[in-house]
């Protein structure tokens, strides 16, 4: 976790090293060891410098090389042996190797495609003064964050955050109001717009070169979709994974500093923290694993700390307990926008906010989180959907049963959600000699009308969309499909063409026909990258780097790979990550059947913890986003919350929560709007 940023006048005006300065000094939090700066001419680097790892205390950035190659990085690169090897660093010993050096090496054998040759967590630019071109880059999920501004024979300026970009007198602090159409109606796919006209995110597994002539971004890498692995036994595919997963939780664990880890107790923090001390013990180093957990005395149903103590009960493990619900998702937002540059989509954010508190005032700076090993490992819910695309209903009919008796979930309701949809494609097809032999097969397994499944996915899947549309309005649905554009102020909506960009988003991402297709969306949606980014920047915050072993470049595609029942057989989800911790994993934690449900937390905290704060905005600020939203209905659902009734829903929560956000938020950015 470094800072980097820096300045390119296309015009060839010399940049000015005060106003590097400035973005250097604004970013002082992602960089307490260091910082530097570099100018040539039109071009300017700058450098924050947080030390994690051994070689990290010997680096010094900018770096420049003998050939006038100059490189600003945020990085860690995991790949250090192999990398050494093949760039002939034969003379030096590995330890005195930095991570940058080694980048700008790559840099200087392969050039443009030297990110393919790279795994870890990175963003870096690098000037070629010969070519008279900057090169940029980020790592394959976009742990590092990467932000840019450019203006085409002007300016090209980025940074590790906005922040450093808005201390640029040519870059304006101007509203994006297509951003807050895709915040209100919950449409996060987009992985380059940012809330800020004109400052763009570098996408995950992007690289991008600029010079006076213009700009080109490309991808370099994507996980394929195709890919299918096939070995000889359940055994075989745990091993594997296994191997995989200690990799790259080994390598995460490379740090000059005392390690820490989030421990939850669920399936994924606590196979990365067993792993991890495992690891530890086996390298005989005696170095000590710092575990930390939110616990919830007052939401017991949020509260897994049985689960917590089983992990901890396995010894060589420093335990630290955080307050979870001491803190809301509204609370604290002046001190967090000071650091925070956009709108927060998620409202459980503060959890990591007090997370990384505890975890600086323990004096750690190197942290292991499971972020989204439910999306890399895959409950495999999609293969019911492959199952009924390839008729294979006694299966589907095996594995719905299966599901009942682990965890309660409807058989009908799984029929419905994933088994007649793929009727509906053989309606549109006209193949209805087909349609009516699987419609036979579902009702030997399940006791459903016939009636009703030739009307509901016969039929009206061949009706006009305008028909669709009417009868939706004469039984009241009038109000847009997604729950999230029900928040949208139509006037608004229309303006920016909203309707037509969700459309263009979801058509992107299709409904899946088999399990690795819904696999791959999940693991290329760009909420993941949104995600992402805030880890990374109330990590910064507090002087720390979180590292996620589940977003390994490996570990992805290797999961990805896997044939369906690796995922879900009998009942069971993610049952070869089960199969591969077995002796790692204490069995209670291994074969739970569920995860604490965080949403009673996040209601207690808002109604109770931030409840003075919400109605102040429900009161008196929500005219400040009535261009934007429909504030009549944010106030519905507000009313709805607070009512000592049964009547309000989940999403009357999250409506509440994202009203109020928006115009905090808007408070505390300064965001100009157009």
């Amino acid at each position: 976790m470094s800072g980097i940023m820096g300045i390119y006048y296309l015009d060839g005006s010399p940049v000015k090293r005060e106003n590097l300065v400035k973005m250097v000094d604004i970013l002082a939090h992602r960089g307490p060891d260091g910082a530097d700066t570099w100018v040539e001419g039109a071009v300017g680097f700058g450098h924050r410098m947080l030390w994690t790892t051994p070689e990290s205390l010997i680096e010094k950035l900018p770096l420049a090389n003998q050939i006038g190659i100059v490189i600003t990085s945020d990085a860690r690169i995991d790949n250090r042996h192999e990398l050494i090897s093949v760039l002939q660093f034969n003379d030096c010993p590995p330890d005195k190797i930095t991570d940058s050096q080694l980048i700008l090496a790559a840099y200087e054998k392969w050039g443009e495609s030297c990110p393919e040759h790279l795994l870890g967590d990175f963003a870096f630019a690098i000037w070629d003064k010969q070519k008279q071109i900057l090169f940029c880059a980020r790592d394959h999920m976009g742990i590092k964050p990467f932000y840019y501004y450019y203006q085409a024979g002007e300016i090209f300026a980025f940074g590790s955050e906005i922040k450093a970009l808005l201390c640029l007198q040519e870059v304006p602090r101007q509203l994006n109001e297509v951003k807050v159409g895709d915040y209100l109606a919950a449409n996060l796919q987009d992985k380059s717009n940012t809330f800020y006209q004109g400052i763009f995110r570098l996408p995950p597994a992007s690289s991008l070169m600029v010079n006076a002539k213009g700009i080109q971004i490309q991808s370099y890498w994507k996980l394929d979709p195709k890919r299918e692995l096939r070995l000889n036994s359940d055994e075989e595919y745990a091993e594997a994974l296994r191997e995989i997963f200690a990799e790259a939780v080994r390598c995460r664990l490379r740090s000059a500093f005392t390690l820490g880890s989030h421990l939850s107790g669920g399936l994924d923090s606590s196979s990365i923290t067993c792993m991890a001390r495992q690891l530890l013990i086996q390298e005989g180093k005696n170095r000590s694993l710092h575990t930390f957990s939110n616990i919830f005395d007052a939401v017991p149903e949020s509260d897994e700390r049985s689960f917590i103590e089983v992990v901890l009960a396995q010894g060589d493990m420093i335990p630290h307990y955080v307050h979870a619900d001491e803190m809301g998702p509204l609370s604290n937002l002046e001190e967090i926008f000071r650091y925070q540059d956009e709108v927060i989509s998620v409202p459980n954010h503060f959890f990591a906010w007090k997370m990384n508190d505890a975890v600086n005032k323990a004096g750690i700076r190197v942290v292991l989180d499971g972020f989204d090993g439910d999306n890399t490992i895959s409950h495999g819910n999609d293969y019911f959907a492959e199952l009924a695309n390839k008729g294979e209903w006694a299966t589907f009919a095996v594995e719905t049963e299966a599901i009942k008796e682990l965890i309660g979930a409807s058989p009908i309701s799984i029929l419905r959600y994933y088994g007649l949809r793929s009727l509906e494609q053989l309606a549109r097809q006209r193949k209805w000699v087909a349609f009516f032999r699987e419609t036979n097969e579902i009702l030997r397994y399940f006791n459903v009308s016939r009636r009703q499944i030739f009307l509901h996915h016969g039929i009206k899947p061949l009706l006009p969309k305008f028909v669709l549309q009417v009868l939706r309005f004469l039984r009241g649905h009038h109000q847009l499909e997604s729950r999230g554009q029900a928040l949208v102020n139509p006037k608004f909506a229309k303006r920016i063409g909203l309707q037509k960009r969700v459309e263009t988003f979801k058509n992107h991402s299709s409904q899946p026909i088999t399990e690795r297709e819904g696999h791959w969306q999940g693991l290329t949606s760009g909420i993941l990258t949104q995600a992402l980014e805030i880890s990374d920047q109330y990590a910064a915050v507090f002087g720390l780097e979180v590292r996620h072993p589940f977003m390994d470049k490996r570990l992805l595609e290797f999961c990805l790979s896997l044939p369906a029942e690796q995922k879900l057989h009998k009942g069971w989800s993610r049952l070869v990550m089960r199969r591969a911790m077995k002796n790692i994993l204490p069995e209670k934690v291994q074969w739970r059947r569920d995860k604490a449900d965080m949403s009673p937390s996040c209601h207690y905290s808002l109604l109770t913890l931030d409840r003075q704060i919400l109605d102040q905005v429900m009161l008196n600020d929500l005219e400040s986003i009535e261009t934007y939203a429909d504030t009549k209905f944010v106030r519905t659902a507000y009313d709805r919350l607070i009512s000592n009734s049964e009547v309000y829903s989940q999403q009357d929560l999250i409506s509440a929560w994202m009203g109020a956000m928006l115009a905090l938020s808007l408070r505390y950015t300064k965001l100009c709007r157009p």
